[in-house]
């Protein structure tokens, strides 16, 4: 089978023929991939830059948002059927630590991760546990269902607090900070601010419905969202940027009692006023890792096939396998939203 690997400690990807998946373990699924879309992970694992140098040992096939048919399935497989149409989980909880025991198996002490501890998705089949994947509604399109695990990521961050006229800053308009733009305002948003300074995610901000995009580099943001809310500040913070200027002066616009609910990974320790924007203010601060397993994936599932969000304004790319360097490109360049790989039809 074709599949895009991690083939030496250096930047670069390859695309190879290698061996299809199999001898299934008793509880593993083989899936023939229809779509795989790239993830920011993907690309520090193209760069080789120090994350990647620290969780990738090659060679190894790498990708982790994928959607498929099964194929085969291992002998004690219950939940899933071969020719069902599944998305997967990425975040592989070990099923046995007290995190997992407790419900809070998205946060599992020994988590592994697919296409970073063991062999990804980038290819046309992909062998998984069943324990991770998800049967799509049938309403949504193979084109979008790929997408459910970073869109995942936008549900969670967004609806960990009820947005019902609430006003809303996001800040960071990637494609999950489009994602979660739709969402707040599918979750009854009054007011959603983004605020982002490149000029293609500004339009990407605009076109997924946000009411204003401000440029932070352009115009004082804090003074900009106070003139906006009347002096109060906004009611809840989305933090997608991993930017710890746009942290903080998000946590400034903050009002007090909000919420902050954060996404975004920072590269670099980040220095705040902790008793002035945060302990003083009274705010809930939540940190986000991955989707909760599987009750976000039901919430999404029913976002996506209802309608009430339209993936098509988040993905901008949809290109053939065989053309996977001009997603990459189109990501480093961050000329695009979600970038979607065609593997099979």
């Amino acid at each position: 089978m074709k599949a895009i690997l991690k083939t030496h400690m250096a930047a670069g990807l390859t695309m190879e023929n290698v061996q299809k998946p199999t001898d299934l373990k008793p509880t593993e699924v083989l899936v023939k991939v229809k779509r795989s879309s790239i993830c920011g992970s993907d690309v520090h694992i193209y760069k080789w830059d120090d994350w990647a140098k620290s969780h990738i040992k090659p060679p190894m096939i790498i990708g982790h948002e994928f959607a498929g048919i099964v194929e085969q399935v291992g002998e004690a497989v219950e939940t899933i059927r071969v020719g069902d149409f599944v998305a997967a989980e990425t975040h592989i909880p070990c099923q046995e630590c007290y995190q997992c025991k407790t419900n809070r198996r998205h946060v599992c002490k020994n988590m592994k991760i697919l296409g970073v501890d063991i062999d990804g998705a980038f290819a046309e089949y992909a062998k998984v546990p069943q324990t991770i994947l998800w049967k799509v509604s049938p309403k949504i399109s193979p084109d979008f269902a790929s997408v459910m695990e970073p869109f995942g990521n936008a549900v969670h961050t967004a609806l960990v607090e009820d947005l019902t006229g609430k006003t809303v800053l996001i800040t960071g308009i990637g494609p999950i900070g489009a994602m979660a733009v739709q969402v707040a305002r599918a979750a009854g948003a009054s007011f959603i601010i983004a605020s982002e300074i490149k000029p293609y995610r500004k339009n990407l901000a605009k076109s997924n419905g946000a009411d204003i995009v401000i440029d932070p580099t352009q115009e004082n943001l804090y003074e900009t969202i106070m003139s906006i809310t009347d002096g109060d500040g906004v009611d809840v913070l989305l933090e997608m940027s991993g930017n710890a200027d746009a942290l903080e002066q998000g946590l400034k616009a903050l009002t007090r009692g909000g919420t902050a609910s954060i996404l975004g990974v920072f590269s670099t320790k980040v220095q705040l006023p902790i008793d002035e924007l945060i302990t003083f203010k009274g705010i809930k601060l939540y940190g986000i890792t991955g989707r909760k397993i599987f009750e976000t994936w039901r919430i999404a599932d029913q976002l996506l096939s209802s309608g009430k969000v339209d993936l098509s304004k988040v993905v901008t790319h949809i290109i053939p396998f065989e053309e996977w360097q001009k997603g990459f490109d189109l990501m480093m360049e961050g000329e695009c939203g979600k970038v979607v790989m065609k593997i099979s039809d």
